[in-house]
């Protein structure tokens, strides 16, 4: 038997934790919001350098992707680890606990909206400070490669493209998160983290925040056809709506609809219902009991 969470309780614990989330002070959200940026921001520097492959590059392109994308997760697994607060994995929480009626729709967009500038300010924190004025992609190859990079990212595709990847990159991030929640053990969260980002960048798809290194990274190093409106332009809008449609409606709307969606109406918890009554003088709604059973989880994104 596996020891693991069922989809009822993960999908519970998603809710209590979105409600958790939500009801922070603003001031913590946006302090694990930064720190959240900055962890990723590393990840996203192994990511460069791990590609910055001369050789791969011209030879084997597919391989070195192969090869980066199975290290970059560790940026992810820091965050979800530390409970830390990225706005992507927040799209997932806070969405199903608001379709669940644990946290009102404003306090939802208040939260991503906290988070999204926190993520981007502990970004770009780490990106001047550590990556741009500790030169560590000063020199070739990586320097080329961070400006290569940013340019398939933000020079040859088009805007619905973008959007779409980011669309597809979320619907895996917020499986990261998922999966997270599920394991009881570490290892066991570890590899729940491990292959949904994997295969987000190993397909080459937009993640707001890990866009928010990559591009003002080569902007840094002076990449000529990158500017700031190109960025905001095709950098963060697309990604961003993308991201939000992959992990909003794609993940929490469905995890929602097939776990918590009138759950009480079902025939076996009406029976639990009744027998609890019979038993205690009272009965609780079937939801509220997998929320008790699946209890907190610590390692939240």
């Amino acid at each position: 038997m596996l020891d693991a969470l069922s989809p009822d309780e993960v999908v519970a614990s998603v809710s209590r934790t979105g409600a958790l989330k939500g009801h922070s002070r603003l001031d913590k959200v946006f302090f694990s919001s930064v720190f959240a940026g900055s962890l990723l921001a590393f990840a996203c520097g192994t990511l460069l350098s791990t590609n910055a492959a001369a050789w791969y590059q011209d030879n084997a392109g597919g391989l070195i992707r192969t090869l980066s994308s199975l290290v970059f997760p560790y940026g992810l697994a820091m965050i979800i680890l530390c409970g830390a607060d990225l706005c992507t994995s927040s799209f997932l929480f806070t969405t199903v606990a608001a379709l669940n009626r644990k946290l009102s729709w404003w306090r939802m967009l208040v939260h991503w909206f906290v988070t999204f500038w926190g993520n981007l300010a502990g970004s770009l924190f780490v990106m001047a400070l550590i990556f741009g004025y500790g030169e560590v992609f000063s020199a070739d190859p990586y320097k080329s490669e961070v400006i290569s990079y940013a340019n398939k990212k933000q020079v040859t595709p088009e805007f619905h493209m973008i959007f779409l990847r980011g669309i597809g990159c979320n619907w895996l991030v917020s499986m990261g998160c998922y999966f997270a929640l599920q394991g009881r053990d570490l290892s066991s969260k570890l590899m729940g983290i491990w292959w949904p980002i994997f295969g987000f960048v190993s397909l080459g798809f937009d993640h707001v925040v890990a866009n928010m290194t990559l591009i003002p990274m080569a902007i840094f190093l002076g990449a000529p056809e990158i500017s700031v409106g190109l960025y905001i332009w095709k950098g963060i809008i697309p990604t961003l709506i993308g991201n939000i449609v992959g992990g909003a409606l794609f993940c929490s709307v469905y995890f929602w609809y097939m776990h918590l969606m009138e759950v009480e109406t079902l025939p076996f918890v009406k029976q639990k219902q009744d027998e609890s009554q019979s038993e205690n003088g009272q009965g609780g709604p079937h939801k509220d009991d997998i929320e008790a059973r699946a209890g907190m989880i610590s390692a939240t994104a």
